[in-house]
């Protein structure tokens, strides 16, 4: 018998040992928070913007690891989302086409694929989804009793399971527990899209971050003209970068204050360009190019990182910095390993967006820009019920009426067709205005894009175009979606100029 109690007490303290190492384990893993914006390019005062002042990404930047060349793997929201979330370009998951597999028409991640969440959850961290504050939503606002049980924005294109989400906070894991947060922020959609709009986030700036930013100070892209309407936009989205950096502010010092900031690994990216006529949805600069700050205890502080890095690395680098194993499909790479080799190319690709059918894809790299259009017949700025629901894109589309826009934001903007390939020196031409790819002194380079660009979308299995069928069932979903009866009817108008462009061929 005394053996037996003997041995009993042995197990005890064995376990008992056991059960407070792995504590101590789990109270080494650093927590991992993604700060993620909507709309919004590398506006901040430390990558160079001085018409406004960003402290607080300024603040991570000086304490961690800012990267210069950053780049969406697709500049709209939902394909960008799905992408981040699995580690893999969405061309690859079949998740490439914006706010698709929501209805009848679903969509499926590859057999063994999991959502990083998931991954997060095996290993035993609290996975949560909100503003990350107590007293405010993702738009800088007051919360209220609906809002505050709300998760924040996910937008994925597949099947998935909300279980894959503990909470839209930390605040709910157990002492101790490492979580895994997404803050997710409304970033450039702050401003609206309207006059009314503009009034409306003009009171917010003002209560929060003080006086609005005086359009007479912005300097726009050269392709768009220097009119009231879309200084002040411009300038509007500019204090959005201001409520963003706010909000940002706010959430690190709560994490100060309740003493896990210097065990969590912060990383602060958006999720494509602004929005605008050659921003959101397209592939040059002001579409992919993003801002992307990390700061954590392994991270290198005041460090600047010039290589071409994409954000399906995000995933990688997170699961790594927690001591999880990184799958072997996740297509993305930890960048921040210390045998990590820099990337010789990167690349991106638009697919459908709402009703507009296209198909671009683009490979970057250390000098070159090249952009393929698998549909040059048609223009840059086709029918689409979202982005000509702007003001400013209505504004263009006036001014273009009026012969007011100027000669090149006729070429870019309005011309009836596109070239079918684009090659440019980005780094030289910020805009991406002077195309090289009918070059004879650039033909090499055009060639050998174009055949990185084919290998890439062979090696990584590039789904293409939807067919007729799905985008008949996708449309459709949609429309069931919309509850303003005027933008139900240029939707509908619109699905049938891009059925009749595919049987004519344009």
């Amino acid at each position: 018998m005394r053996l037996f109690i003997r041995l009993r007490v042995v197990l005890f303290a064995f376990f008992l040992s056991l059960f407070v190492l792995l504590q101590a384990k789990a109270a080494e893993r650093p927590n991992v928070v993604w700060i993620v914006v909507d709309d919004m390019s590398p506006n901040f005062s430390c990558y160079g913007e001085t018409t406004i002042q960003t402290p607080h990404v300024d603040r991570l930047a000086t304490e961690g690891v800012r990267f210069t060349r950053a780049y969406a793997t697709s500049p709209v929201c939902s394909t960008f989302r799905s992408a981040l979330i699995t580690g893999m370009y969405q061309t690859t998951t079949g998740t490439h086409h914006h706010r698709s597999g929501r209805g009848e028409h679903r969509i499926a991640l590859p057999a063994g694929v999991k959502p990083v969440p998931e991954l997060f959850q095996e290993a035993g961290y609290y996975t949560c989804i909100g503003s990350g504050l107590l007293d405010s939503d993702f738009r800088s606002q007051p919360l209220t009793d609906r809002s505050s049980k709300r998760l924040g924005k996910t937008d994925y294109n597949f099947d998935w399971k909300p279980s894959i989400y503990d909470d839209n906070d930390w605040s709910g894991r157990r002492s101790g527990q490492p979580f895994f947060m997404q803050v997710q922020l409304h970033g450039g959609k702050l401003r609206g899209a309207s006059a009314g709009g503009y009034a409306a986030f003009e009171q917010q700036v003002n209560n929060l971050v003080g006086g609005v930013t005086d359009s007479g100070d912005v300097l726009l892209p050269p392709y768009y003209p220097p009119d009231h309407i879309l200084m002040k936009d411009w300038a509007l989205y500019l204090d959005s970068v201001r409520v963003t950096d706010h909000h940002v502010g706010r959430v690190l010092q709560r994490l100060e204050k309740e003493g896990l900031l210097e065990n969590t690994l912060i990383v602060f990216f958006t999720d494509h360009g602004l929005s605008h006529a050659r921003g959101k949805q397209f592939l040059y600069d002001e579409g992919t190019h993003i801002p992307l700050v990390i700061r954590g205890r392994q991270v290198q502080a005041g460090h600047v990182r010039t290589d071409l890095v994409e954000h399906i690395d995000i995933a990688a680098l997170s699961l790594a910095a927690a001591g999880i194993t990184i799958p072997d499909w996740i297509q993305g790479q930890n960048i921040l390993a210390n045998d990590f080799q820099p990337k010789h190319a990167v690349f991106a690709a638009r697919d459908r967006c709402g009703e507009a059918v296209d198909r671009i894809r683009s490979v970057r790299s250390e000098k070159f820009l090249y952009i393929k259009n698998f549909l040059p017949t048609r223009p840059h700025l086709m029918p689409s019920n979202y982005k000509d629901s702007k003001l400013i894109i209505q504004r263009l589309r006036e001014l273009h009426a009026d012969e007011g826009i100027g000669q090149l934001g006729e070429k870019l903007l309005f011309s009836p067709c596109r070239p079918a390939e684009e090659l440019y020196l980005y780094l030289q031409d910020r805009w991406q205005i002077h195309n090289l790819a009918e070059n004879r002194e650039y033909t090499d380079e055009l060639l050998r894009h174009r055949q990185l660009l084919n290998e890439w979308i062979r090696r990584t299995k590039d789904c293409g175009t939807e067919s007729d069928d799905v985008y008949v069932l996708e449309t459709d979903d949609q429309i069931k979606d919309m509850k303003n009866e005027t933008a139900r009817k240029k939707y509908r108008a619109n699905v049938e100029i891009y059925k009749r462009w595919a049987r004519e061929g344009i």
